[in-house]
């Protein structure tokens, strides 16, 4: 059971980033560079992203429970990150910053509870992006190399991670392309990570 569910797990990362990047070309009024991914959940064509929050963040959640003999602390990590993404699907955000087409550029004078809890959701997962490479490197039954580039990633996760929250905070045009590298590097980290894991003897 630990291999295959380690491989959907891969697997999820994988097309949630493919999903948000395909989407993110052919919407029309939609900026890579200045909206986030979760802005794709909006409009008509938002149960696209809606159902890569759901199906890729159950997929994640899982292959996390196959880390459980390398890692029960990992293991938890991603788990609880899998569950963040499907949160972030269950409560969109508002529309706002000129998307969905037609919708005032710039944020609502206050934002709903569904809202709300999509940032709560967010927050948790993006906290956890940084964390859960330094766990590897901090993980003696990883191989060297993976532990190693684990360590230098959680550092850059980190930095941009820090980077988009500044960029949001501030109204960036650039806050979309920064959180996107962002992921990019985290889920791409971690969709290796569990192919290794998979791939390891026992």
């Amino acid at each position: 059971m630990g291999v295959p569910v380690l491989i959907a797990g891969a697997v999820g990362a994988a097309v949630f980033l493919l999903v948000s990047t395909l989407e993110g070309l052919a919407r029309p009024g939609y900026s890579l560079v200045r909206h986030p991914v979760s802005a794709l959940a909006l409009g008509s064509r938002g149960w696209v992203q809606t159902v890569s929050f759901l199906v890729c963040g159950a997929l994640v959640a899982l292959g996390g429970a196959g880390l459980w003999a390398t890692s029960w602390l990992l293991a938890v990590g991603v788990v609880v990150l899998g569950i963040g993404l499907v949160a972030s699907g269950v409560y969109p955000m508002d529309p706002g910053r000129g998307y969905p087409p037609g919708t005032p550029d710039g944020d609502p004078p206050s934002f709903s509870r569904r809202h709300q809890r999509h940032d709560q959701a967010g927050a948790v997962v993006f906290l956890l992006l940084p964390v859960l490479p330094l766990l590897a490197a901090a993980t003696p039954e990883l191989p060297t190399a993976l532990r190693w580039v684990s360590g230098v990633l959680a550092v850059v996760i980190g930095i941009g991670v820090a980077a988009f929250v500044r960029a949001w905070e501030a109204g960036s045009p650039r806050a979309g392309i920064t959180q996107r590298l962002t992921l990019t590097g985290a889920l791409g980290w971690l969709a290796w990570l569990l192919l290794v894991v998979a791939a390891q003897p026992g």
